[in-house]
This record gives structure tokens, C-alpha cells and sequence, in this order.
């Protein structure tokens, strides 16, 4: 099989960097171009670990050179910003694109009332949310896939075997608790070391703008008659994630063996027998999942990396599946253990 030309649009990051390690040995994958808001550097200035093992000149971003030089695009870039370059990149037919931001996962009024204005309905429309176990089929056909949150990834992978269980009307409870990385690479008060070494705390507690993504993809899988509470934390970790989800929920079944059911042919998540933790996937591409249940109240614990699953490994999933590739090539496997 040729090679297929990738272009890494908002390199500087750390899901641009991660990006990078799983491409750079990519079999299939060649990496053609790479750019930043500025460019203007050596791709080892901006990611220093990967000096003398992979040198690149970083321009600055080009649309006619982007659809010049690449036919897959992944772009590593915040809301807004994404949209004004997948608007003008899906003009070129032959361009697939794969976006980290938010601007393709919800619908229109849903991203609007948490977000900012949207400016390309038609390409909105048209998008396909990028989560391999539930949307599959539709990825393979897709020309722009929106590559889900790390939160709604955890979270929606964990929930969604129990929809038929749940107390009707009954609200879904998610504590979740991310490392640092996860808030990216700018530091501010919260990632300062002083704020959270030895501390954990929340922040944007029942108003978070992930809850709407777990809520709009879980009725697009079956629920009905729910509403998301969400609360993330932040822990003094750098990369990990884990999810704790409160069901309330009627009917006899057995918590592990409907996760094994429903999940027996998907080769990145793995049911556990004890609750995860999160070095069990950290540096993979895994879903762990465990649940419990005691009366009425389900207990579901679902651990990512929030880099990785929650992101980058995930973009490169969904892209071997755009591009008729087996979803498993290049995708990280071993943890960072110990």
C-alpha cells in the first residue's frame, strides 16, 4: 500500500506531540506537513524529546499548502479556530480531516449555547462523531470525523451497555477526576504547581460543557428521559483520567457479563473484575471498565488517558478507519507501568 500523506495542523501542543509519536512510526502514515499558528522552527525546538529522532521544518498554517501536500488532516487546535480551517480545508475533495476540537461533535444549538456562534452548518451536518465501538460504519465513510472529549470518551464507553437498565427518568451521576495534562500545555492558576501539587479539586462542577456531549451521544445510543450531572476534577497527576458513574437502575442482570456482551468484539476496551486504576492505561489506547452493582445503584468506573484515548491515540484509530486501514495500526497497547 502507497504511503499516505498527513498533515499535523497545531503541532505545539501536548496532543500535537502525542500525535506525533504514534505517526512518526506509523506504517501508512507519512507526515508531509506540519504547522503551527506561527511556524517558522524546528519541529525539535518545540518538542525537544524528539531530537534526533525526528527533524521537521514547522511552517506556519497555509490552506493551499495544507491540501497541496496531505490528503488525511489532523487538527490539534481549540474550538473556533478548527472550524475557520476545516470550512475552507473540505473545499478539496480529496482532503479527509480528523478534529480534536469541539466544533463538530454536538449539534448546532447544543455547541452554540456552550460555545461560540458556528460557522459552517453544511460540514456540521455532515460529520460523524469519532468514537470506534459506537459509530464504526459511519467513520470508515466519512470525510471529517469529530474526535470526542476525553471526559465524554470515558464516560459515554462506560455508561452506554446499561441504557435499557435505567430507572426512567432517573439522572446519570458522573464524578470524574483528570491529571493536568488535560488542561493543556498553558499554565494557569489551577495548573500552577503550588495550586495543585498535594491538592485535588473541582472546577466547573454541574455546568461543565462536556456534560451536554455525554448527554446528546448517549440519546443518540438509546437513552431516553435522562440528564447528565457532571462533575470533573483535577489530581496531581499528569496524564490519566477516570470516570465514576451513578445509575440508578430496574431489572435483573449481572454488571460484568453485559460489559462482556456488549463490548466482546472490540479490541481497546477491556472489562476488569476489580475497578481500574489509572497507570493500568495510561500511555494506551485502552478503555478500562468495571462496574458493581448493590440494590437499585449502579456503580461504573472507567479509566482512559486522557492524552491518548481521550484524544490522540483515538484521532489515529478513527483515521486507519477513514482511510481503509485496520483501526489497530500504530495504536499504542503497553502502559506506562510502573
Amino acid at each position: 500500500m502507497k504511503n499516505i500523506n498527513v498533515a499535523v495542523i497545531g503541532a505545539s501542543g501536548y496532543t500535537g506531540l502525542e500525535l506525533l509519536k504514534i505517526l512518526i512510526p506509523h506504517r501508512y502514515f507519512h507526515i508531509n506537513y506540519i504547522a503551527t499558528s506561527e511556524g517558522g522552527m524546528k519541529l525539535s525546538e518545540l518538542h525537544p524529546s524528539l531530537q534526533g529522532i525526528f527533524e521537521f521544518d514547522v511552517s506556519a498554517v497555509n490552506i493551499d499548502e495544507i491540501a497541496e501536500k496531505s490528503e488525511l488532516v489532523f487538527l490539534a487546535l481549540p474550538h473556533k479556530t478548527a472550524m475557520e480551517i476545516v470550512k475552507e480545508l473540505m473545499r478539496f475533495d480529496h482532503i479527509k480531516i480528523v478534529d480534536l476540537s469541539a466544533d463538530y461533535r454536538l449539534q448546532k444549538d447544543t455547541y452554540e449555547k456552550f460555545y461560540v456562534p458556528h460557522i459552517d452548518s453544511e460540514n456540521l451536518e455532515d460529520s460523524v462523531y469519532g468514537l470506534p465501538e459506537l459509530y464504526r460504519e459511519k467513520i470508515k465513510k466519512a470525510r471529517l470525523v469529530a474526535n470526542p472529549g476525553c471526559y465524554p470518551t470515558a464516560t459515554i464507553l462506560g455508561a452506554v451497555p446499561f441504557g435499557r437498565y435505567k430507572t426512567v427518568g432517573s439522572d446519570i451521576i458522573v464524578d470524574a477526576k483528570s491529571g493536568v495534562s488535560g488542561a493543556g500545555k498553558k499554565c494557569s492558576t489551577n495548573t500552577h504547581y503550588v495550586t495543585i501539587n498535594d491538592n485535588m479539586f473541582a472546577y466547573s462542577p454541574m455546568s461543565h460543557r462536556h456534560a451536554p456531549e455525554i448527554e446528546e451521544k448517549l440519546g443518540e445510543n438509546g437513552w431516553d428521559n435522562f440528564s447528565v450531572q457532571f462533575v470533573p476534577h483535577l489530581v496531581p497527576a499528569t496524564r490519566g483520567m477516570l470516570s465514576s458513574i451513578y445509575i440508578q437502575v430496574l431489572g435483573e442482570f449481572d454488571a460484568i457479563e453485559t460489559l462482556q456482551e456488549f463490548y466482546k468484539d472490540e479490541p481497546f476496551i477491556r472489562i476488569r473484575e476489580t475497578p481500574p486504576t489509572m497507570k493500568d492505561v495510561a500511555g494506551t489506547n485502552y478503555c478500562d471498565i468495571f462496574a458493581k452493582r448493590v440494590g437499585n445503584t449502579l456503580f461504573i468506573e472507567s479509566a482512559i488517558d486522557n492524552l491518548l484515548r481521550g484524544a490522540s491515540s483515538q484521532a489515529v484509530a478513527n483515521a486507519n478507519l477513514m482511510m481503509g486501514l485496520e483501526e489497530s495500526e500504530s495504536l499504542p497497547i503497553f502502559a506506562y507501568v510502573p
